[in-house]
């Protein structure tokens, strides 16, 4: 494997989220694949489970890890042909060159504007690092995606299943703050790609990228999509058809135990109690969010270990 930007530049889902799971019971195991080698975590985002995650699955692989934090004082360029006589210091060509000296593996972590669709589509920060570095790259969370998390997501369900074929139900809830699409849509990816009974559940006026969902059924009612499921997993996202709008904040999607029913309670966090969740279910033992969080070391873990193998 040379990068991972989508689930899809995985050999084998299957595969691998058995891999991570077998890592989970032996972590130092392959530590001397990492020796002499360089992680670059480049966050141009704040992170909490992403950062602590990643550079753990590196040691565990023993590698170094160096971490670079993007603020206001490192302005960087992406546009091609620009005349530099504004803010910008530095180009992506030179920097991301640069950066691939110091580092055998560069994980880059940037989020969408929210303002220009298209420009979040095309992916330009992640993408620029891709065309432009010379080292293999790890998406730690983009502007369309987040496949760290589903691949953390998927190993959590495949431990904690009940039956071959559990139902899992993604339902949005609301949210003071407008959010990305990008956790939303790689649990999506995740969820076609494995063997579960996928639905989602939002509220009309609130379809995601239809190139993503493509023929996931969608049920507007959320008490009748949350019948009988397994997993439960809950995000906010923001309006897709009206780019970065709130466009909804009806407290009755709000999660409760009685909607839960007997289902397994899956979010990514953090997650503002009371608004999304409340209390009752994030403290109740059916809430897998803390377990889903450990998982983050095992998928980030497993991805680094085949792209060191990949040379």
């Amino acid at each position: 494997m040379n990068n991972y930007i989508k689930i899809k530049d995985l050999p084998s889902v299957v595969l691998t989220v058995q891999e991570a799971i077998a890592l989970k019971s032996d972590p130092y195991k392959y530590k001397k694949l990492g020796n002499h080698k360089t992680l670059v975590m480049l966050f141009f985002n704040a992170s909490l489970r992403t950062r602590l995650s990643t550079e753990k699955a590196a040691k565990h692989l023993g590698m170094d890890v160096i971490v670079l934090n993007v603020t206001d004082a490192w302005q960087l360029e992406f546009e091609s042909g620009v005349i530099m006589n504004l803010d910008t210091s530095e180009h992506v060509k030179e920097a991301a060159q640069v950066i691939s000296q110091y580092a055998d593996i560069l994980a880059v972590r940037a989020f969408p504007s929210l303002k220009d669709k298209d420009k979040d589509l095309s992916e330009w920060i992640i993408n620029s690092f891709v065309n432009y570095a010379t080292v293999p790259i790890v998406n730690m969370e983009s502007a369309t995606g987040h496949p760290l998390q589903a691949l953390a997501d998927a190993i959590t369900i495949e431990e904690l299943k009940t039956k071959q074929k559990p139902k899992v139900v993604l339902s949005w809830a609301p949210h003071p703050k407008v959010l990305p699409h990008a956790v939303a849509n790689s649990f999506i990816e995740m969820m076609q790609t494995i063997d579960v009974d996928f639905s989602m559940t939002h509220p009309k006026g609130y379809e995601l990228n239809p190139d993503i969902v493509k023929d996931t059924p969608v049920i507007y009612d959320q008490n009748e999509a949350l019948k009988d499921a397994d997993f439960v997993y809950v995000k906010n996202w923001s309006n897709y058809k009206d780019y970065g709008k709130i466009t909804s904040q009806d407290p009755h999607w709000m999660m409760t135990q009685e909607k839960l029913g007997t289902a397994k309670f899956m979010h990514c966090l953090p997650v503002r109690r009371n608004v999304v969740v409340e209390d009752a279910v994030l403290d109740s033992e059916q809430s897998i969010v803390i377990t889903q969080s450990n998982n983050r070391t095992y998928a980030a873990q497993i991805v680094l270990k085949k792209i060191l193998e990949n040379g």
